[in-house]
């Protein structure tokens, strides 16, 4: 889930709720634990859904993070302290919060071709694309290697850290 997120943020968005398209954490997937899950959006065995607080509770296994815009920073450091996912966000590379938490602690990124279009939660992809160009951050060797080596999702996958 994400809130607040680009086009979205327009006077006449009717949620701050966007889902992920399904086509990335199928190609990507499978996943543990999404934190910031909503219910009927399967994106992992295991969702934390408001009002619990994924940001508070424990993580395990494989995540998939399409957080809420507003806590980034903190959603991300948590994610590279954990050690083991990936995360969707928008390719903001000169942020205090992209430069602390993607490009000094990922694995990898996969920069997206082109913009994509959320999810609204009733189940139908949003009209409008998200506004900006977006960014898969992988933590750890084996998400790393699931975005180099996907074919499914068009971008361009650049190395941070060595992977064994």
């Amino acid at each position: 889930m994400a809130s607040a997120i680009g086009a979205h943020h327009s006077a006449r968005a009717r949620s701050n709720v966007w889902l992920t398209p399904p086509g990335i954490t199928e190609a990507l997937g499978p996943f543990d634990l999404d934190p910031c899950g909503h219910e009927g959006w399967p994106t992992a065995k295991e969702l934390i859904c408001p009002p619990r607080d994924g940001l508070t509770e424990p993580w395990h296994g494989r995540v998939w993070l399409n957080c809420p815009y507003r806590e980034i920073g903190a959603w991300l450091a948590k994610l590279a302290d954990h050690g083991d996912g990936i995360a969707l966000t928008f390719a903001r590379t000169e942020t205090a919060w992209f430069i602390d938490h993607i490009w000094k602690k990922a694995t990898g990124v996969k920069f997206l071709h082109g913009r994509i279009r959320f999810w609204h939660p009733e189940g139908y992809q949003a009209r409008d694309n998200a506004g900006a160009p977006s960014v898969l951050a992988a933590y750890g060797p084996e998400c790393a290697r699931s975005l180099r080596d996907d074919t499914r999702i068009r971008g361009t996958y650049l190395p941070i850290r060595s992977t064994p």
